[in-house]
């Protein structure tokens, strides 16, 4: 059988908007090269030696309970690598994830977050959530970019995206079920609609946007992580987000401030500045 010609990037850019204005996410095959791939995996396997404090997540699981036997215990989340090593910078402003959210904000983009998720063997997932609940953009909406750096399934607790949520209201969560998800809020899928997993290569990356539902279930076997590089962006137009994610930076690399949101968003000042 003869190969089928991959689509001109400027063509598959425009085809993956147009899939992502309509279902809220894409996915973007084979975005990071496999060299890509196997450097951020040693990047982050020196980190979790050696630890970097203030942007290494406490050794606790959710509800600030230590738990040494809880595989997330033993491997938290990095949080905000970009502020202390300049390759896991390189990778938020990639000029090839840029194009895209160029393409997915109808403007230049920013970008205000990221982090890195071991999700060993054993481990719990995260119930499903919307992004904008936590970073709180004004004007519009944040865009994630979530990068897998291992072949994803149902068995190692790949994403669960609901389709079509894009632009559905933030929801106030419920209480998740703390053996199920680390995180203890859940937004429950709408009626009529239904969760579906998303299956991924190591160096696929999914876009989503963040009123997208979505989340994952535990990590189900025996030897296999589920590694992944997940960043944050807005549209450059924005004026205001929750405090911890800024300051913010362009995709030149440059720093710029704008104000911390002083709204708690739909449901109250509780939620006002939470790290997602």
């Amino acid at each position: 059988m003869v190969a089928q010609p991959r689509p001109a990037p400027d063509q598959e850019i425009t085809a993956q908007a147009q899939f992502f204005a309509r279902e809220g996410y894409v996915l973007a095959p084979g975005l990071f090269t496999p060299g890509e791939v196997q450097e951020v995996r040693e990047i982050f396997a020196q980190v979790h030696a050696e630890g970097v404090p203030g942007h290494y997540e406490p050794r606790q699981v959710a509800d600030g309970v230590q738990n040494p036997d809880d595989p997330l215990y033993q491997y938290p989340r990095v949080m905000m690598p970009h502020r202390f090593n300049a390759r896991a910078r390189h990778f938020l402003l990639l000029p090839r994830v840029a194009d895209r959210l160029r393409a997915f904000f109808g403007t230049e983009p920013v970008a205000a977050q990221s982090m890195y998720y071991f999700k060993p063997p054993g481990a719990r997932g995260q119930a499903l959530h919307q992004d904008q609940f936590y970073l709180l953009v004004e004007p519009g909406s944040c865009v994630a970019a979530w990068t897998a750096i291992d072949d994803t399934d149902v068995e190692n607790g790949a994403l669960l995206v609901v389709p079509k949520t894009n632009d559905a209201d933030i929801v106030c969560p419920a209480v998740a079920d703390a053996r199920e998800s680390y995180t203890s809020h859940f937004v429950p899928v709408p009626e009529g609609l239904k969760a579906q997993v998303v299956p991924m290569k190591a160096g696929d990356t999914l876009f989503f946007n963040g009123s997208l539902i979505h989340g994952s279930g535990p990590n189900r076997s025996k030897t296999r992580f589920r590694r992944s590089f997940i960043c944050h962006y807005a549209a450059g137009d924005v004026r205001k987000i929750s405090g911890g994610y800024r300051p913010l930076i362009r995709m030149d690399g440059t720093e710029y401030e704008v104000e911390s949101q002083q709204s708690g968003g739909p449901c109250g000042e509780g939620w006002k500045g939470a790290l997602h």
